[in-house]
């Protein structure tokens, strides 16, 4: 529900910073991205199972939440471009594809080939950069880098990044947990559909996001005051959050 709520703050409102208006919407896009991966994973876990796709998609909201807050909380000027020109790449690759199938052909293209290069150049033309000044971006770091220029530790990067992409991959690990099961003579076989949800699935993800949120409202608000109101409340609820957790995970952070 907050992020919705921040992904509707319209760039009109007097209490923002002057942001140009495609970096705006990129950082509303993330906020609503990770909004509505939530309300997926909510859907499919509210009976507690699907512990194996929400798996991957937390995996997704991780990783939108590192890269908004690198986006907030890093200086480069280029950031904004660089995050745009890295999904457009591809694009661009694959445009070159297909008009290269085209010149064997004698300049003849198929209907999907038109459509293709139609919606290929839409995409690119609604970027704003042009396809020069996309190839000749810097490209994007990856999320390790982005999580140690935001200041934050090592281990989130192996828990979220490295843990979670196990289940967007199928690795051997993903295999065993969620998919392989051994029967009461050693064999192992395929998995019922009976992965839970982990418990700290519900909390992890969530701090997470809250973080995320929490640096959107410092760099998009004008007024520092502003901008409180809303970290204060984002920090009151990953307090309650702490405190449900508490009562789930009793004395696990005790010494052994």
């Amino acid at each position: 529900m907050v992020c919705v709520s921040l992904a509707c703050l319209g760039i009109e409102s007097p209490a923002l910073k002057k942001i140009k208006d495609e970096d705006y919407f990129i950082l509303v896009g993330l906020i609503n991205r990770c909004g509505r991966l939530m309300h997926s994973n909510v859907a499919l876990s509210h009976e507690g199972k699907f512990g194996e796709t929400t798996s991957i998609l937390d995996r997704c909201i991780f990783e939108s939440c590192v890269i908004l807050g690198w986006l907030c909380r890093t200086s480069n000027d280029d950031r904004f471009n660089r995050y745009i020109a890295n999904g457009l790449r591809t694009e661009i690759e694959f445009k070159a594809e297909i008009e290269k199938n085209i010149e064997t052909r004698d300049k003849n293209q198929l209907k999907i080939e038109k459509r293709m290069l139609s919606s290929i150049d839409r995409c690119i033309n609604d970027s704003g950069l042009s396809e020069e000044e996309i190839s000749g971006t810097k490209k994007l770091p990856d999320l390790a880098s982005m999580i140690n220029a935001t200041g934050k530790p090592r281990l989130q990067y192996l828990v979220g990044q490295r843990i979670g992409s196990h289940h967007v991959h199928g690795s051997w690990v993903s295999l065993g947990v969620h998919y392989l099961e051994r029967d009461d003579s050693g064999i192992k076989g395929p998995r019922d559909h009976d992965c839970d949800t982990h418990v700290n699935q519900y909390v992890y993800i969530p701090l997470v996001v809250l973080d995320a949120m929490s640096a959107f409202c410092l760099f998009v608000f004008e007024d520092s005051a502003d901008s409180k109101v809303l970290t204060d409340m984002l920090e009151s609820i990953a307090d309650e959050i702490f405190k449900i957790n508490s009562e789930v995970i009793g004395d696990d952070f005790a010494g052994a």
